[in-house]
């Protein structure tokens, strides 16, 4: 069983189960004996649709505990994300520490499209029983489930959808990028514990 640090800080949100935090940092911050860490970016680049890591190449892998599964997620995988975690949390046989981490604009400062893709991810989670959440995680929960009805509009509307949008995205794609639940397959990058163990989806 993963033991938190004695004296964590306060910002390691280490008391829940379910965290969330921005970019590369927050993901330090959050990171901490997880047993998951799950990588939110709702709108990728402008040309190969990869996902926007903050200004640079970063490793997913190196953000998280060495045999944490780390997951890439946003609004069109959100419960598929979900379950294959409920599914971790089975294999594992105890509670699982999630670490949502928000990618965030280049600067990995707010970004309204990551808020809502991260929070449609703890709102799937709490639909499957995993609700102990941060307060952090509630409020990008609660956002998401206030706004569900408006995200494709939200997304392409939000600074980093005419960020996109300028960058040469087409409207077509931010759509598609904003379409909830639209995958039925987890974006599993590294999967928890056994080297090489088959991804959920």
């Amino acid at each position: 069983m993963r033991v938190n640090e004695q004296n964590p800080s306060p910002d390691a949100q280490a008391k829940y189960q379910v965290r969330f935090d921005w970019g590369r940092r927050g993901a330090a911050r959050i990171g901490a004996g997880v047993d998951i860490l799950v990588w939110v970016d709702v709108l990728p680049d402008a040309a190969g649709r990869t996902p926007n890591l903050g200004g640079g190449a970063v490793d997913l892998a190196g953000l998280a505990p060495i045999d944490a599964a780390v997951l890439e997620a946003g609004l069109v995988d959100a419960s598929a994300a979900a379950r294959w975690i409920l599914a971790e949390q089975e294999r594992l046989g105890r509670r699982a520490f999630i670490a949502v981490v928000g990618a965030g604009d280049a600067d990995e400062r707010f970004a309204a499209d990551d808020l809502l893709g991260a929070g449609a991810v703890i709102d799937a989670l709490a639909g499957l029983g995993v609700d102990d959440t941060s307060p952090e995680a509630a409020v990008a929960a609660a956002a998401f489930g206030g706004l569900r009805r408006a995200v494709r509009h939200l997304t392409s509307a939000s600074t980093s959808g005419r960020s996109a949008a300028a960058a040469g995205l087409s409207a077509a794609e931010l759509h598609t990028a904003a379409a909830l639940d639209s995958s039925d397959t987890a974006r599993v990058l590294r999967a928890g514990g056994t080297a090489g163990k088959a991804s959920r989806g």
